[in-house]
Formats: structure tokens, sequence, C-alpha cells
């Protein structure tokens, strides 16, 4: 017999009865009835009931073994009693008699966090100890459901003619978004590497290097604020670059990969075919949702409704549009209709830093008319009410909320406000993924600290309109930029990558970077691109946040097997740590303390 099992723990059944077995694994429950001892003992794959009686030769040792004990057992197989047998477990028809027992790993002290049931601990503290978090059944589905998500994505690329190849960790350091972690030379004194934000500009060289359809799991680093959908320091996503294609060829290429994984793991949930995924331009979204990744299952949609409020009583909105480039958007909130709601949502508003927000709500009056309600009706009057109700198509019962002022400083509120509206009514279809394609974004944004023009996405994006396109206000241009959104969450970005080194200097030399600085910065993907660079475009998938959406979870740690806490700390291995004096001095490096 094998030294530690015959058979994991999820494997026996009711064909195996009146066999002598081994099994292995952690000692997840154990009960006492009667003198009778009953483990249910766990391993990767399931659980088996075993237990111990008074008969046993080895029922003393048995009853020293305590929850997680890692433990070996041989005993005999029986058919439970019908009356006791367990649907829920693989193995329910079924248990074993302990006759031998070894402790092959004992617990020392109380354990941190009990892996058996579903209390709730301190992120900290599930982080410190994360081995023991991970013994958990639902951190066991989700890592189990990433390694599957992975799994199946390699297959869907390899199956569309894409093969996978790896490029460099350890590079040189370029602008593209995020701060970089630096890697100092031992070899070369003063001088830094990088670790790669992402592939970009190798899988671009890949492409002038002709290989056709390339992508890649990659591990990206970037030395970022974390948040809850974000890990502060590395991430993977999947990566993937094509040649001698358009927009539209990215999309009907890794669209049906997505729509495969999502139906494949999603369970009851419906996903779209990709091919009926709607294109959204950014300013649209903006206007729309208030942010460029809409969650399209929330059917609120925003719109202007300036006209009605311009010259109106309502002195605060009448003033705000004097000024240029202001509006009034309005939030619809299909049956949000009550003052308690709408105090709600003033109070939510508030608690955002917000005055609070205007609102109307909508009843039926007691002689049977449709009357409107709240500050803002008695302000503006009848007609106006009626006019803002009709262009929203509210009813009865609904209200609407109003912000105003320059859409730039409110269409981030605007759009966190129309996500709580939809969660506050039950609004949003939990039983669907809603992609969609979000198109046209801008090439340039003005920097509101220093005034100058910087790339508001992808550097390395084709203008619409190439050159001819970087001649006039660089806040006119769009880019063949795209984000594919799924219920609010980015989980794709990409481009139609500039091919063209005189297009590229232009574009640079619009945000501030001379040629010399660009041939520095990106010295190798200029000088390639003068040997017949082909047209190509791709994008990139993060893995963590699908298998978060598929996980349905809104933290992204919950996905990631030994993940940094919110302030960029292993809290299990102690990173980041002071290093030793000999290795500062070997990198001819010290440490200068801040202020």
């Amino acid at each position: 017999m094998h030294a530690f099992r015959s058979h994991t723990c999820a494997a026996l059944t009711a064909a195996d009865v009146g066999q002598t077995v081994r099994l292995s694994g952690w000692v997840h429950r154990r009960r006492d009835h009667g003198g009778v001892i009953f483990i249910d003992l766990r391993d990767h794959y399931g659980i088996t009931q075993v237990l111990c009686d008074p008969d046993s030769p080895v029922f003393a040792e048995v009853e020293k073994l305590r929850a997680e004990y890692c433990i070996r057992i041989d005993g005999l197989v029986k058919a439970r009693d019908p009356s006791l047998v367990n649907p829920k477990l693989a193995t329910g028809e079924i248990e074993v008699f302990i006759r031998d027992v070894a402790i092959l790993g004992a617990v020392n002290g109380d354990l941190p966090l009990q892996v058996f049931g579903d209390q709730e601990y301190p992120e900290e503290t599930r982080l410190k100890y994360r081995y023991l978090d991970l013994r958990r059944e639902a951190m066991q589905e989700n890592m189990k459901l990433r390694s599957d998500v992975v799994a199946s994505i390699r297959r869907r690329m390899w199956d569309l003619g894409f093969r996978e190849y790896q490029t460099p960790i350890i590079t040189a350091s370029s602008p593209e978004g995020a701060r970089d972690f630096l890697v100092p030379s031992r070899l070369h004194p003063g001088k830094f590497y990088a670790l790669p934000q992402a592939p970009q500009q190798f899988k671009q060289l890949l492409m002038v290097s002709g290989f056709d359809r390339y992508f890649q799991i990659a591990p990206c680093f970037r030395d970022e604020d974390p948040r809850a959908d974000r890990s502060p320091t590395d991430f993977y996503q999947l990566d993937l670059e094509m040649s001698f294609v358009e927009q539209e060829d990215v999309f009907a290429t890794v669209g049906p990969v997505l729509e495969g994984v999502f139906a494949e793991f999603g369970g009851d949930r419906r996903v779209d075919p990709a091919g009926q995924w709607p294109r959204i331009s950014y300013a649209e979204a903006a206007l729309k949702y208030g942010t460029d990744k809409p969650d399209l299952r929330n059917p609120i949609e925003m719109q202007v409704v300036s006209e009605h409020f311009a010259g109106s009583g309502f002195a605060i909105f009448a003033r705000i549009l004097e000024q240029d480039g202001t509006q009034v958007r309005a939030i619809p909130a299909p049956t949000g209709g009550s003052r308690k709601f709408c105090d709600r949502m003033n109070a939510w508003a508030q608690g955002q830093g917000l005055p609070g927000m205007g609102y109307i709500f909508w009843r039926d009056a007691e002689d049977g008319s449709l009357e409107a309600a709240g500050p803002l009706a008695k302000n503006i009057g009848p007609e106006r009410t009626e006019a803002i109700r009709q262009q929203l198509g509210l009813k009865a019962g609904d209200a609407a909320f109003f912000l105003a002022g320059k859409p730039a400083e409110f269409e981030a509120i605007a759009g966190r406000a129309r996500t709580e509206i939809g969660q506050e009514l039950g609004l949003i279809d939990q039983s669907r993924f809603a992609f969609a394609w979000i198109v046209d974004f801008p090439m340039y944004e003005r920097d509101e600290t220093t005034g100058k023009i910087d790339f508001s996405h992808n550097p390395f994006s084709m203008p619409q309109g190439g050159m001819e396109a970087l001649s006039g206000d660089p806040l006119a241009v769009k880019g063949y930029q795209y984000d594919l959104a799924c219920n609010g969450y980015e989980v794709i970005s990409g481009a139609i990558r500039n091919h063209k080194p005189e297009i590229m200097f232009k574009a640079f030399e619009l945000a501030g970077y001379g040629a010399d600085e660009v041939r520095k910065r990106f010295g190798g993907m200029v000088n390639a691109f003068q040997y017949g660079a082909p047209p190509h475009g791709g994008c990139a998938a993060g893995i963590d946040r699908l298998v978060m959406i598929l996980a349905g979870t809104s933290n992204i740690r919950e996905v990631i097997l030994f993940p940094m806490n919110q302030r960029a700390e292993d809290v299990m291995m102690g990173a980041p740590s002071e290093p030793m004096s000999e290795q500062l001095m070997e990198l001819g490096l010290r440490v200068i303390p801040r202020d």
C-alpha cells in the first residue's frame, strides 16, 4: 500500500465496502458520540467520515486528535445505515472504521482561525495565516476556479491559432500609466531595471518580428494605490496581440473567448453572444452612466435636462447654467418616488462630500391627477416638472435626482449615485453578465494641476485619422482605443497600435516628450519600426478581475493566493522589509530617510 493513501477523501463509494484503505488529510471536524469518535477527514478533493470505537487498537491515539491535525489512517470501509446516508457528500454512503492512525503534522497551540464553518475573521488575520485561510472550502473553490479559468483561456487561445510566448520580467522603465518597480543593477552601479507594467513593448516587437498571433498569461507589476478590485503590486493578464488587424478583428477574436469562459464558469447567470455586445463611445458612456465601465445590468440612464432649469426659479441651478460648459443632469429612479427614499439618497450624497442632490418625485394626487413633489418641483413649477417627467419617461411612484456643474467635476459622483440608486431599488439584474465595448477614447487629457497635455490612455495607440488628426486640438483627438466593461468593471483594455515612427514622434510631442526622450525611453521600439512594422493591435484581460466577477465577490484578494493587504504589505512573509547593509553596499545604494 502507498505510504500515505490508497484513495483521496472524495473517492470512496459503496463499491468499496469491505476494503481496507489508507487515507491522509486534515481533521476537519471531530465529534464524540458516547465513546465513539467521528472525524470528518478532509483533503483537497473532499471529505470522508472516519470513526473510531473503543474496540480499535488506536482509540487512545484518536482521542488526542484535534482540528487541523494532519493525519494518516488505515481502516475498513463500511456502508452507512440508510437513515444516516449523507447525500451532500460524494462519500456519503460509506464510512471508514479506523484501525491504525499516524500523526503527520500536529497543531501546536490554538488555531488563529478555524477552517471548519463560515466564521468571519479580520482580513489581516486571514492574510497573516493565509495557509490556514486557503484550507477553507470557499477559498479552495475560488483558487480551483482561477486555475480552471486560466486553463480554459489557454485552450481557447490555442484553438484560435495563437501561440504562447514569454516576455522578459527584468526590463527598462517606461511611462505606461503607473509607477514602476525599480530593480537596482549590481553590474551597472547607479542604473536600474524595471519590472514590466505589462509586456506592451515586447508584444509589439513580436509583431514586428513576424509572430502573427501572440498570447501570454503575463505577470504585470505596477506600484499603484490599492482598491478592492485592484492589487497594489502585481497581477496577471491575458495578454494578446495580432498583426494585420483592425479594431473589429480584435473584438471578433477575444469576445467569443470571454463569452465561452463566462458561459462555462458562470453557473446560471446568462451571457449574451459576443457579437451582440454593444459598442458605446466614451462620451456616451460618461453622459449616460458617469463612468467608462458601466454596469448595464442597471437600466438607469442619465440625461441632460439643462433646458428645464435655465432661467428657472431654482436659482442655484439657473446661476450655474449661466457659466460656460455647464449642464444639469438627471438620474432617473424608477420606483424611488417617496420622500423617505429621496431623503436617504440625499444623506448618501452628503456622505460623498456633496451638499445633497436635488430631487423630484411623482405621486398620485387625491383628485386622481399626477403631482410632482419635492423642493425642486416647487421652485421650477408644474410645466417644467412635467416636461422633465416626460423626457425621462417616468410615472407615479418614480423619482429623479439632479446634479449641476461642469460634467468633468460631477460625472464620477453621478455615476456612483446611479449605482447606489440601482442597488437600493433592486433594479440591477443579478441573473446575467452584461458586457459592452467602450470605444473612441480621447487620446489626450489636460492635467488639472499643471495644465499640461498628457496621454489619457495607452500612449502607443494609433490616433483616429493618423497624422492629420494630430495637427489640430489635441483634446479633440480620439484613439483606436477600447475597453471591455462587464458588470461595472473594466475587464479588457486595448488598442490598435501606432506602428508608424513619424506618427509616434508627433503623438509623444503633443504630450511633452521630445524626439530624443522618445528614443531614450522607447529606443528598441522606435528602431524596430524603421524596418517594416506591420499594422497590429491587441488587448489585455485582467485574470484576477475576471475570476473575481465569476466568483461573485467584489474583493480581488479573495481570488489571489497570496495577496498584499491594502497597504501593499505581505503580512505573512514580512514584505517589504529593510535590506541588509551588505546588500546595499553590493548595489552601491544607501537609504535616505524621509523627513
